[in-house]
């Protein structure tokens, strides 16, 4: 476990407010761009970064959630039946991560990375909108404004199947790899399951701060989380979410898959070259 001395809580506290900006633009959370940093940079055990940022994780939940509650992004009835596979994937995650070496844990990560990064190039065009709002949206479907339509828009839930797998399998990631789910679940809903990428994102950030609770538990009752760093993380984290909402809502959908892409490629590169040490 790192000393904690007031420099390194406010290195963290940085890190932190980066994460949240990035994460809460994206709706991944944040995880995905702090443990890297916790792991690569600061020299945490991949364990112990996991575990601060599961913390911070379910602080970006909470903002996200809050401030886009009534903007009709988050879709609840969706996000209440995905969660239950969430959790058990989150639940299975937490107690396997104690088993697997360190070197795995990274190139896992590297790998579910580049894969997300991969998916989301293949639809920057597609932004699953029907812009007649008198449409049915179904059962599980929606409606929001959209700013780059000018007006209401509607869109349908398709291949819920698909969407349920991976929201066991993001749940899994989150606990074993310390983010929010997100990475896995957004790209998935956005590309194959017919859902917008704001709303993806919204209802992926409602998600998340119950799967990182299930794998926060665990850590926390093995000694491996912090709480000192833990508070300086989440405050960065809230602090950066405020700044990465109020951008997200004036950017592109396009723009913001392409910064997503990019990131997830930078990443993984330097988590599968980390892994092979």
């Amino acid at each position: 476990m790192p000393l904690v001395t007031p420099t390194l809580a406010l290195i963290i506290f940085a890190a932190g407010a980066v994460s949240g900006s990035l994460g809460a633009l994206l709706g991944l959370g944040g995880g995905v761009f702090l443990v890297p940093f916790l792991n690569l940079v600061m020299g945490f055990p991949f364990s112990v970064a996991a575990a601060i940022s599961l913390t911070t994780v379910i602080a970006t939940s909470s903002s996200v959630s809050a401030s886009r509650a009534g903007q009709q992004l988050i879709n609840m009835k969706l996000g209440m039946l995905l969660e239950v596979a969430t959790a058990a994937g989150s639940f299975l995650g937490g107690v396997t991560a104690q088993l697997i070496a360190q070197s795995v844990l990274q190139k896992l990560f590297g790998i579910v990375s580049a894969v997300v990064a991969l998916i989301m190039l293949t639809r920057l065009r597609r932004r699953n909108v029907i812009l007649d709002p008198s449409v049915d949206p179904g059962v599980l479907g929606g409606r929001f404004y959209e700013q780059e339509s000018g007006g209401i828009v509607t869109y349908r839930v398709k291949r819920l199947p698909v969407a349920i797998a991976a929201s066991f399998v993001a749940g899994n990631v989150s606990s074993l790899l310390g983010i929010g789910g997100g990475i896995v679940k957004v790209p998935v809903l956005n590309a194959w399951c017919g859902v917008p990428l704001r709303a993806a994102a919204a209802t992926s950030a409602f998600m998340i701060g119950v799967t990182a609770t299930a794998g926060a538990t665990i850590y926390y009752g093995r000694g491996q989380l912090e709480p000192a760093l833990a508070a300086a993380a989440v405050l960065g984290v809230q602090l950066g979410s405020w700044g990465g909402m109020r951008f997200g809502a004036a950017a592109s959908s396009k723009w913001l898959k392409i910064l997503m892409a990019g990131l997830l490629f930078i990443l993984s590169a330097v988590m599968f070259m980390r892994g092979g040490r």
